[in-house]
């Protein structure tokens, strides 16, 4: 696995929590929290360690998720391995929606948590709800999608990738494998990251790059608008999805149309380690989803309990590092246990 080249100057930062979380983590194990006997008496992670002292919280996380999202799972697994340490009630909800999104936002202010984690991929819809909880003198922490609004809204800081650094290291990946013209999948409309992400590639890449919208809540669509627009354009030498399932989507509509294009994706999951392996998808993106639900949760406690700020205010970069097939034999144990 390796770091792309602009990316390489922020990695420091981005080690050193990875170091802190992975720590926390194999002292504490990764059970979830919650219940009237949680409430009581501080928790215990899997592995019999005692839950921290501190009183107990409550922290919210909305993100802008659609159904069957892998990504999203991995995120919430790292939240509650830090909610388990930290004795914390952790609150999940998602919408992929802005308006919709907002409206859970303010759900948990009137539920006066302790915090809130949330992604600002429509930062027109949702910031003002996040204002609205910055007013109200609770933590937020931005997550994922929406990192250059973060400081605007008030937010203690941004815990993600750089999208536009993310594409550009795709670019140029592609350009060292010699691909001339790629397909950019853009599986929900209006989402600021998805975006960046297509922009950073068509700014890196020497070759052109052509733009799909697809609706990303349907997946046999998906498939089937990649399958069409392969059909129509046999110069398409390769395809770039925004998200682990979609790779899959993508290698079902090239067999489909018969096309000969490479397909490459964000992010990871277990099924696109496994297509790393057979040499079905060229690469992937990782941003490493964990490290951010783990942060994120952890960053609020720290922030409570000891007045910490992760980062100084300044984004966290958990990512981007391309990783490829000879990657794969590290990477297995971890994606089937769903922390990477």
């Amino acid at each position: 696995m390796r770091t792309t080249r602009t990316a390489r100057t922020t990695r420091t930062a981005a080690l050193l929590a990875a170091t802190c979380a992975l720590t926390a983590l194999a002292l504490t194990g990764c059970s979830g929290s919650g219940g009237k006997g949680s409430e009581e008496k501080p928790a215990r992670g899997e592995s019999g360690g005692q839950a921290a002292g501190t009183p107990r919280m409550k922290i919210a996380m909305i993100t802008h998720s659609g159904e069957g999202d892998t990504f999203w799972d991995i995120v919430q697994n790292g939240a509650k391995a830090a909610a388990a340490k930290d004795n914390v009630e952790f609150l999940y909800s998602a919408h992929k929606e802005g308006k919709e999104q907002a409206q859970l936002v303010e759900a948990a202010i009137d539920q006066k948590v302790h915090g809130i984690v949330v992604t600002l991929a429509k930062p027109e819809a949702v910031g003002a709800a996040v204002k609205k909880a910055v007013a109200a003198g609770i933590p937020v922490v931005t997550v994922n999608s929406g990192g250059r609004y973060s400081p605007g809204l008030g937010a203690l800081g941004h815990i993600g990738q750089d999208e536009t650094v993310a594409g550009e290291g795709v670019g140029e990946e592609l350009n060292a494998r010699g691909r001339k013209k790629a397909l950019c999948v853009i599986h929900e409309q209006g989402n600021v990251s998805l975006e960046e992400r297509c922009a950073g590639v068509r700014k890196a890449f020497k070759g052109a790059v052509e733009n799909l919208n697809v609706e990303g809540t349907n997946m046999p669509a998906s498939t089937s608008s990649i399958e069409a627009k392969l059909q129509t354009a046999q110069d398409i030498d390769v395809v770039v999805t925004l998200g682990a399932p979609f790779a899959d989507a993508t290698v079902k509509a090239k067999a489909g149309s018969g096309s000969t294009a490479e397909v490459v994706t964000f992010d990871l999951n277990a099924a696109v380690v496994k297509s790393l392996k057979s040499k079905e998808v060229g690469f992937a993106v990782d941003q490493q989803p964990y490290l951010q639900g783990y942060l994120a949760v952890d960053g609020i406690w720290l922030h409570r309990t000891n007045g910490n700020v992760l980062g100084g205010g300044r984004p966290v970069l958990t990512g981007p590092a391309v990783v490829t097939a000879q990657d794969v034999p590290a990477l297995e144990k971890y994606t089937a246990r769903g922390t990477r």
